[in-house]
């Protein structure tokens, strides 16, 4: 019997089964990986690649990803494994000539030039034994059942689902190389970085050479954690002791410079902060900041005012992160608030101390994570002292510190301020000899 008009035939319902529940108490082996070659990106993907996992790796455009990637894939041919590159952004050629340039052409690197969705899957789903397939980038590719152009968000929803669910049936791992926004945010939907295993994000500026591989989500491995890159003639290089590069240019007797022990997903970096403070007659005062966040800067330049008496009300201040680095964890505050007092004060901090502490809104200094890898980092480089939080909690273990290295704890931010002003500063040499305090242009300091 036909339907009537205007009426859907329901069609037969799919069968069902029950799905079968473990205990907690069960052991499952963990996922083999492929080592990629290139330690600093393994570091952050949590030990190499994991067989049928899905990657999105983000970045400015011309920032490095696909140099990152072929460097990776050439790596895992020349060790045996198969690996196919498609490109829809680039012929061929294109990517030959950037192969030759880098020294890869001896890889056996199975490449493509291609956007048609199914054509891809109908050959993936040849290539059982692929380890690795590279796809750059998903907002090129084209699904013909989707009735809208490339890059559009219903295209990169559906392509990257086709795409996860080949590698998840065949267990190859796939890397899908996302655009960004001018806010840095992954172009397309906010749901691709919740279907992948992995997200990447490929960090710096194209006119500096040191390039930040950063993971933000890992299901696999650690978050926050960082690679350290070196971007030359030959290509990427990596940075196995990035505390040594970010402070290989600092120089020590600087007013308005700190040394920062901070931590970076499981490894400690140490990184200068750089302070400069320049007079503001009329107008509102400049605040500006290179890797580091404009709100936390204003924050403390409050606390500064109100609760210790450093006042910025008639000054620009401009902060750097030096070596392109970008700071988000709190324990910075400390270090840039020395950095700060250093400004205002015109004394340079110890050339031999490092930072780190949360800083509160009463000013009060916080405890932060790690301290001890933290500071076992800086008598590695060959620091000697460290400022950090005073341990006033009970229950508090003693901290472990490396021998040589002299802890000076205070707990409260004018405690910070009281050093820079007391025997050696150049606050209390100018009034001990019954002169004004030197001070940068617009930057003064209250008793309280």
């Amino acid at each position: 019997m036909s339907a009537a008009p205007g009426i859907a035939v329901k069609s037969a319902k799919a069968p069902t089964r029950r799905i079968d529940f473990v205990d907690l108490a069960g052991h499952t082996a963990p996922p083999p990986r492929a080592e990629t070659g290139i330690g600093e990106l393994d570091r952050v993907l949590g030990g190499g690649l994991v067989a049928g996992s899905a990657v999105l790796l983000g970045g400015d455009p011309g920032i490095g990803k696909s140099t990152l990637l072929l460097q990776a894939a050439a790596s895992l041919a020349r060790a045996g494994r198969r690996v196919l590159y498609i490109s829809g952004e680039e012929a061929v050629e294109q990517v030959r000539l950037r192969a030759r340039r880098l020294g890869l052409t001896d890889a056996r690197l199975e490449l493509a030039a291609a956007i048609n969705l199914r054509d891809i899957l109908a050959s993936l789903e040849a290539a059982k034994d692929a380890a690795l397939v590279v796809i750059d980038s998903i907002q090129t590719m084209w699904l013909d059942e989707i009735d809208s152009a490339p890059g559009t968000v219903s295209q990169v929803r559906a392509c990257s689902f086709e795409l996860i669910r080949a590698a998840k049936t065949s267990g190859f791992a796939v890397v899908l190389v996302g655009h960004v926004t001018k806010d840095g945010a992954i172009a397309g939907p906010r749901v691709l970085e919740h279907m992948v295993d992995a997200v990447l994000y490929f960090e710096g500026d194209r006119g500096h050479q040191f390039r930040i591989l950063r993971g933000v989500k890992n299901r696999f491995g650690a978050t926050d954690e960082i690679g350290v890159f070196e971007m030359g003639e030959a290509g990427l290089a990596e940075v196995p002791n990035p505390s040594a590069l970010f402070l290989a240019e600092r120089r020590g007797n600087i007013a308005g410079s700190a040394v920062f022990a901070g931590l970076e997903g499981t490894r400690p970096v140490l990184v200068e902060i750089q302070c400069l403070l320049a007079g503001n007659t009329g107008g509102s005062p400049r605040r500006s900041t290179v890797g580091l966040d404009s709100g936390r800067l204003s924050m403390l330049l409050a606390v500064l005012e109100t609760r210790c008496g450093v006042k910025f009300n008639a000054t620009d201040v401009y902060l750097n992160v030096a070596g392109g680095l970008r700071i988000t964890e709190p324990a910075a505050d400390l270090a840039v608030a020395a950095a700060l007092i250093s400004a205002a004060t015109e004394t340079p901090t110890d050339p031999g101390m490092v930072f780190f502490g949360e800083v509160g809104l009463s000013g009060e200094i916080r405890q932060v994570a790690q301290a001890e890898a933290r500071l076992k980092e800086a008598e590695k480089l060959g620091f000697d002292q460290a400022c950090l939080p005073r341990r006033v909690a009970a229950g508090n273990r003693k901290l472990s510190a490396p021998a040589g290295l002299v802890l000076r704890e205070i707990g409260h931010l004018s405690d910070l301020v009281a050093r820079f002003a007391g025997p050696g500063g150049k606050a209390e040499k100018a009034e001990g000899k019954g002169q004004a305090p030197s001070r940068a242009p617009g930057a003064t300091m209250s008793s309280r």
